[in-house]
């Protein structure tokens, strides 16, 4: 557990010791990789996680799939309940506050619920990736249960190369991505 709180605080260091053009710009690699997957392509129904502080920006990616008639969902974090609540997002600039955490989630007026089993495709934050897939999170564990949840739904992590180690150290309850996207490359595991 120790080894996992001291790579993710020395993983965020680096994250957060780049500049904001290197974000802006390593971002939209990013999204240019994820759009040219053809499992990107071929998914309809598209979960995003709205980015903040230093995370790979996903503002860009959501406004240009809801324009490209996919389907939008992002979760809203219910804290007592310890798990993610999704919603469909039709305009970005409009449905979304602030909330748990400070991150961006859609306001109780623009909620509308959409059944995990509904996904095609899911993009998950994380703060570390393996070559495996393996991610360590922020700690609160919401991304490895709902991933449990829909172990059989494609998701790919989106991260900066300086995110990617070889191994990190993993419990039973961790969830590995199918695919992690970088500025410099696309790792299957």
């Amino acid at each position: 557990m120790l080894e996992k709180v001291n790579l993710r605080k020395k993983v965020l260091s680096w994250r957060e010791g780049q500049s904001e053009e290197e974000i802006k710009r390593k971002s939209l690699k990013i999204k240019e990789r994820l759009f040219s997957l053809p499992l990107f392509e071929k998914s309809k129904v598209i979960m995003f996680y709205v980015s903040f502080g230093s995370e790979v920006r996903t503002e860009d990616a959501i406004k240009e799939t809801i324009n490209r008639s996919k389907r939008v969902v992002v979760p809203k974090t219910l804290l007592k309940e310890k798990r993610l609540l999704l919603s469909e997002l039709r305009d970005y600039e409009k449905e979304l506050e602030k909330g748990t955490f400070g991150i961006l989630e859609p306001k109780e007026e623009y909620l509308r619920e959409v059944s995990p089993q509904m996904l095609d495709l899911i993009i998950v934050p994380g703060v570390v990736f393996d070559e495996k897939g393996y991610r360590i999170g922020y700690g609160g564990g919401f991304y490895d249960r709902f991933l449990l949840e829909v172990d059989k739904v494609s998701s790919i992590g989106l991260a900066f190369e300086l995110q990617v180690v070889g191994e990190i150290p993993r419990q039973k309850h961790d969830r590995k991505v199918n695919l992690v996207i970088t500025e410099r490359r696309v790792i299957y595991s």
